[in-house]
């Protein structure tokens, strides 16, 4: 008999009337910094199907999320994207050129200071 474990990612969107996003909960079953749902202004979800070796994606945001929090949000993302690559093909040379255009981004946004 397998040792194995089952953990829930719960994720609830509140809807206006016309369906547009108002708020974004999540919770998890193995969460250890709270007991409510934390709330969150936008999602990034990409699920890579074993079957069909396709990628659904779920990408939703608030509508009270500004156009400076959505360039730090993906800054984040792409940050942690390039740096997941790495750990998972150790292909150093495109990480860095990922990170590189990471770098651009965060400058271009005026996240980071240019020459940082």
């Amino acid at each position: 008999m397998s040792n194995s474990k089952t953990s829930q990612i719960r994720i609830t969107v509140h809807l206006d009337e016309k369906n547009v996003p108002t708020s974004i909960n999540w919770d998890a079953d193995d969460r250890t910094d709270g007991d409510k749902p934390v709330e969150c202004k936008g999602m990034l979800l990409s699920l890579f199907e074993r079957e069909t070796m396709d990628t659904m994606k779920i990408d939703l945001w608030a509508s009270d999320m500004q156009v400076n929090e959505m360039d730090r949000f993906f800054f984040q993302t792409l940050r942690g994207m390039a740096d997941t690559y790495f750990k998972a093909t150790q292909n150093r040379e495109l990480a860095v050129d990922m990170q590189k255009f990471v770098q651009y981004f965060g400058e271009k946004t005026a996240i980071l200071k240019v020459g940082s």
